[in-house]
């Protein structure tokens, strides 16, 4: 079987690389990877971190492009290669436009498409935007839809769609478990990394800060460096923000918080260094899909920036609560979680409700018509286990 994986940015390079590795053992199967470079230098740290070759480097970026300009060129580059490598299925992951392009070329040739973290839903194309939009296309073309969880499979199940579903947990969990062992058990190694925030100071608690959503651009961005320009005035805080590089986040973080006590704003770090910082953090402020994810994993208490999410389960467990782009809001909750210990402790709850670092695993066994067990499966009722596994052992 041949397979290509198309992906093009940072967090679709870390959520995929667990995939491309665990296919590049199997035999008989001949794993290819395309890169969009929709992300360029970020994209390339994860790919060196994860030692990913890469077949086709795409290089599909240009100065102030359009999504709809970007959508044209991936599919102008995409068509090409797949025409070239005649696939026997593509793989994609998540919700950007990279994944969406990548699908719709491969359907256009029918070529079958499997789709990696198929089923998320907040219910609102406008948020986030353009990747609701995005994943509801992928999820239509598929004919596998590789389901987080339960939760992203009740949400396809809803839907109607063509596609055979199945339940793998978040590759997410995959990498962050690699690369937590990794600092773990190379003292070294973690020496190096800390040696990367020589201004963390023992006495203040990390509040590790991202932001990079399109739809915060504008007044939600304004929001957000209020909050931190408050927040920074705490004498038991240091805010560390490692800044995208999308100039509707530079423009406004740089001029409100750059002259700021407390506030460390740092170019955009690699995976394995950013890994190691939200261990060191004390409370994550993001609005990131993929931090959401992982930190439950760590222990850490996540803000979440946005109105809506995907990604409800972390919200059920406690670890996550959403607090929007209201500075008042971003204020109250974060002045909690420092002032009062038995809210941090709350939500410091090691429940990760996303993965157990084999999600890999199972999509190959799946993409080889191998028989699994569905992540989460073990919970259920014997009756339903039983309902489950008459489906998920029919061969693709």
């Amino acid at each position: 079987m041949k397979v290509l994986s198309i992906f093009g940015t940072r967090p679709e390079a870390v959520k995929m690389a667990p995939v491309v590795k665990a296919l590049s053992r199997e035999a008989g199967m001949q794993s290819l990877v395309c890169v969009t470079g929709q992300h360029r230098l970020m994209l390339q740290q994860v790919l060196d971190l994860f030692d990913i070759k890469v077949d086709h480097n795409l290089d599909v970026m240009l100065p102030n492009q359009t999504l709809n300009g970007l959508s044209a060129r991936l599919i102008g580059l995409l068509d090409p290669v797949l025409e070239a490598v005649n696939p026997d299925r593509v793989l994609v992951h998540g919700d950007t436009t990279t994944a969406m392009m990548a699908a719709l070329t491969a359907f256009h040739r029918r070529i079958p498409v499997a789709h990696v973290e198929a089923g998320l839903r907040t219910g609102d194309l406008t948020q986030p935007w353009p990747e609701e939009m995005n994943r509801r296309y992928v999820d239509v073309v598929s004919d596998l839809l590789l389901a987080p969880t339960s939760r992203a499979k009740t949400n396809l199940a809803a839907e109607n769609l063509a596609g055979r579903i199945i339940i793998t947990g978040n590759t997410v969990i995959d990498a962050l478990r690699l690369t937590i062992e990794s600092i773990a058990f190379d003292p070294q190694l973690r020496q190096r990394l800390d040696a990367h925030f020589p201004y963390l100071l023992p006495d203040k608690k990390v509040l590790l800060v991202t932001g990079h959503r399109r739809e915060n651009f504008g007044p939600g961005f304004a929001e957000i460096c209020d909050a931190l320009a408050k927040l920074s005035h705490r004498s038991d805080i240091q805010i560390v923000y490692p800044v995208h590089l999308n100039p509707n986040v530079q423009g406004p973080v740089q001029a409100t918080l750059s002259h700021l006590p407390n506030i460390h704003l740092i170019e955009p770090l690699d995976y394995l260094l950013f890994v190691r910082l939200m261990q060191r953090s004390h409370v994550i402020l993001t609005d990131s899909g993929g931090v959401q994810e992982e930190a439950p994993s760590l222990g850490k208490p996540v803000l979440v920036m946005r109105n809506v999410t995907e990604r409800p389960e972390a919200v059920v467990a406690g670890t996550v609560q959403l607090v929007g782009t209201d500075s008042a809001r971003i204020v109250a909750a974060v002045t909690r979680l420092y002032d009062d210990d038995a809210s941090w402790q709350r939500a410091t709850q090691r429940v990760n409700p996303y993965g157990d670092g084999h999600a890999a695993e199972r999509i190959v066994d799946v993409l080889c018509g191998r028989s699994i067990t569905e992540f989460g499966a073990e919970k259920l009722a014997p009756l339903e286990k039983a309902h489950l596994a008459a489906k998920i052992f029919q061969k693709i």
